[in-house]
């Protein structure tokens, strides 16, 4: 215990020296984006370099292209960035820093005289090319005439200006400190390289121990760009970089291939980390230095180790933040990840805040519990129905006060009674309109008016019933859309979850196997809701997916995995992708049979199954009233709107009071529907019936059979009912037979139609969907002789045990989860 103490406290305190260095890294990161970006300190020692910058020996296309750029993006900046390419260029030559000095001045006069015009991006190139061109033509004629190749130069640093503006146009806005944009377009990257190879142009004549400047930085960014990048990247820096060097000294032109064959290789083995990377840099030195000049080599072997000195000696976080922007590489990925994540995270918040607008809403239409009572209400309504009664008769009787003051009691009662009675639609009780004579002076009046104001109350009592019914359905509506939206906003939450003991066991279980995954990816290990993604290489694939790998997930997950996609490469040991989840464990086949009234072409019976979410299967039949074409448009329109509501996952119960109340709103005339609706669970074969308005089903069970039947007016009659809902259980090989009236109804000198029905059903030697089907239509058409006297729908769907086609692999040395 006492030797513990210490460790303990030297942990925290390593903890704390961590921390404490992080904060100084950062602060140090700080100040330098702080010196270099927002004081413009980068962009002032590039002007230096670029003022330096020459090619070919006589033409410099670099400082009045920079200097343009920078007047068009940094504006505020480019007085100190003209100083500071004038100053690069006294360091080259006088002459040099004249050609620049006129160079600006030419520039400065037509950018002042072009800058309220529009198109700054078409004009300023053309400003470039004057103000390149002038200086250099005057400088000639000056000393003496000019000839045909240097009228060639002039022309070509004219053009390099003019393309050089635009390189630069779209790689010093990636310095700003302000910068939003998630990644790094290739032209974008490439016109980086172009900056960067240019700003190492103005090292030429830089030497330290026979090693040159600008080939020791080209080799550090060569480096930089291939350990990031990979082999693409680096080669394409080695390349632009030695081709750009090589213009500005012909005798280093080899050095373009040393640089690019450098790049590929330390990008290929960028695998090695930074090691690696140098080793990659190394061997091309070696290589390209002994097949060219062998005095050569050792300056620039010198060169390469200096390069890769300043290359280890360079922070991971600079190589992390610059990977954020170079596409392909971990970083920009996690950073693509971060960025989904935000909006994923935004999407859910404005998701979640609509189920809670719909949910207040909800609960703003929902019946309070503070209401009164039934009993409250009648005491209420009653109250009410008598004050009218007494403002019309007793306001102008004389014995009013003795009525309601002196004997009130009594008066209630009997009003209350005969009220009573009225309601009920019979006359007063004898014995109570004798007493009420005898109580009132006009007994017969009080009654008459009571009978007429009777009308009126009870118009107004089914009005605020009929307004209570639809708050309710309103606030059941409400109610279903924010839990839609609550599950919807927990879908948008889901991530990938990490699965580390799984995946280990399930990669190391087909390895064993022989089967090499690339990628794996858990989504989700909930009991009957499997996801799980995988990338693998086939050399010829023979279903190994269905074959070897769901059956091994299911031995290791210990319940049915079936392929739900794949997507195999046509070549061999190609990337093949196969997405895996839960099979249901019961499965549905249907058949169905239909005909229309008098064996026409348009039945008003309509028919639909439906595959919803979470593992549910829906059967529906719905019988629009009457024949023909408009009762087929409300059957077809009932099936419409129930599958489109059931398929947002709105409960059963409450998409058919929507519907019931779109239908009875909307229909004009006496045309209504039936729907018999059965919703199965594929995981458990629990059923849901919900009949409105529709007969009785049958379930098949061997040789027995059970009937199921509810009591429901058609849909559209009233616009407020109960939905009464029955739930039953099915078996492996039920048969579950729903239909319309029409066959339920149509067997002709048939007493028991019931007994009738499941005699014929159970008698069937059949138990294929489709036969049941057709073999009850003919049975029921039989009976009468084939006339059709009502459209007919039959709806027969078989439960049976879903059975993998290939049995679980047991794993060698597997454990259950």
């Amino acid at each position: 215990m006492i030797g513990s103490i210490p460790r303990v406290e030297s942990r925290g305190f390593g903890v704390k020296k961590t921390e404490k260095m992080k904060k100084v890294r950062t602060g140090i990161y700080m100040k330098m984006k702080l010196i270099l970006l927002e004081n413009g300190w980068l962009f002032y020692i590039a002007g230096f370099l670029l003022g330096r910058a020459v090619i070919l020996s006589a033409v410099s296309p670099f400082a009045v292209a920079f200097i343009a750029t920078m007047w068009y993006v940094h504006r505020g900046k480019s007085f100190k960035a003209m100083l500071a390419v004038l100053a690069g260029a006294l360091s080259y030559s006088v002459t040099h820093s004249i050609f620049i000095g006129l160079s600006m001045l030419v520039f400065i006069l037509l950018a002042a005289l072009f800058k309220k015009m529009k198109n700054q991006q078409i004009i300023l190139p053309l400003v470039v090319f004057t103000a390149t061109s002038l200086p250099r033509m005057f400088l000639y004629s000056v000393r003496d005439a000019i000839t045909p190749y240097e009228w060639l130069l002039l022309v070509v640093e004219g053009v390099l200006g003019t393309v050089l503006v635009l390189i630069f146009m779209q790689s010093i806005p990636l310095l700003s400190p302000k910068r939003y944009k998630p990644a790094l377009k290739n032209e974008e990257i490439v016109c980086m390289i172009i900056l960067i190879a240019s700003v190492l142009t103005g090292m030429i004549g830089w030497e330290f121990y026979g090693a040159s400047a600008e080939q020791v930085f080209s080799r550090y960014f060569v480096l930089l760009f291939a350990f990031i990048g990979g082999a693409a990247i680096g080669s394409t820096v080695g390349v632009v970089a030695g081709l750009i060097l090589s213009l500005a000294n012909v005798a280093n032109l080899y050095q373009m291939s040393l640089l690019a064959f450098s790049g590929l290789l330390g990008g290929l083995l960028k695998e090695g980390k930074k090691p690696g990377t140098a080793v990659g840099l190394l061997v091309g030195t070696f290589l390209i230095g002994i097949y060219g000049n062998a005095v050569t080599l050792v300056p620039s072997l010198i060169e390469s180790s200096i390069a890769i000195l300043l290359f280890l000696l360079t922070p991971a976080s600079w190589f992390s933040r610059i990977s954020r922007y170079i596409p392909g590489t971990e970083e920009y990925t996690y950073e693509q990840e971060q960025y989904l994540q935000k909006v994923r995270n935004v999407t859910a918040r404005r998701v979640e805040q609509f189920s809670g607008v719909f949910q207040a809403l909800s609960k703003s239409f929902a019946v309070s519990d503070s209401l009164p009572t039934d009993e409250q209400e009648a005491r209420r309504e009653t109250d009410f129905f008598l004050s009218q009664i007494t403002e019309k008769t007793c306001q102008n009787c004389f014995m009013k006060d003795r009525c309601w003051q002196k004997e009130f009691d009594q008066t209630y009662a009997l009003m209350e009674e005969m009220k009573e009675d009225i309601t009920d639609g019979v006359e007063p009780n004898r014995k109570v309109m004798k007493d009420f004579e005898n109580h009132c002076v006009k007994s017969r009046k009080v009654v008459e008016a009571m009978k007429e104001e009777m009308t009126f109350y009870e118009a107004n009592r089914k009005l605020r019933q009929q307004v209570m019914e639809s708050k309710r359905l309103v606030a059941d509506q409400l109610q279903g859309v924010s839990e839609v939206m609550d599950d919807f906003a927990k879908e948008i939450l889901k991530e990938r979850q990490h699965h580390e003991i799984q995946e280990s066991q399930i990669m190391e279980a087909l390895k064993h196997m022989g089967i090499e995954l690339e990628k794996l990816d858990i989504y989700q290990l909930e009991k009957g809701n499997v996801d799980i993604e995988m990338t693998a290489t086939f050399y010829d694939y023979r279903g190994e997916g269905a074959k070897l790998i769901a059956p091994v997930l299911s031995d290791i997950l210990n319940e049915m995995i079936i392929v739900k996609q794949e997507e195999i490469s046509p070549f061999p040991n190609g990337y093949s992708y196969l997405a895996f989840g839960s099979a249901k464990e019961f499965m549905i086949k249907t058949g169905a049979a239909s005909a229309a009234k008098g064996g026409g072409l348009v039945s008003g019976d309509s028919f639909t199954t439906i595959e919803l979410g979470a593992g549910k299967f829906a059967m529906a039949i719905s019988d629009g009233m009457g024949n023909g074409k408009r009762a087929k448009e409300e059957s077809v329109e009932t099936l419409r709107l129930l599958q489109q509501i059931l398929q947002t996952g709105i409960p059963e119960k409450v998409a058919i009071k929507s519907i019931n109340s779109i239908l009875s709103l909307r229909t004009t005339d006496e045309m209504f529907a039936t729907l018999d609706l059965a919703v199965i669970d594929l995981h458990d074969a629990s059923v849901q019936f919900l009949k409105i308005g529709s007969t009785p089903s049958f379930i098949k069970r061997g040789n027995r059979m059970m009937k199921i039947e509810a009591s429901n007016l058609p849909m559209g009659i009233i616009q407020e009912f109960d939905v009464e809902i029955v739930s039953e259980s099915l078996s492996s090989d039920d048969l579950l037979i729903m239909m319309s009236d029409g066959i339920f109804e149509g067997p002709k000198h048939v007493e028991n139609i019931d007994l009738w029905l499941k005699r014929k059903i159970r008698e069937m030697a059949t138990e294929d969907p489709q036969e049941v089907a057709d073999l009850l239509l003919e049975e029921v058409i039989r009976t009468r002789s084939g006339e059709i006297k009502d459209d007919m729908t039959v709806l027969v769907a078989k439960i049976a045990k879903n059975t993998p086609e290939w049995a679980a692999v047991p794993v060698y040395g597997n454990k259950a989860l």
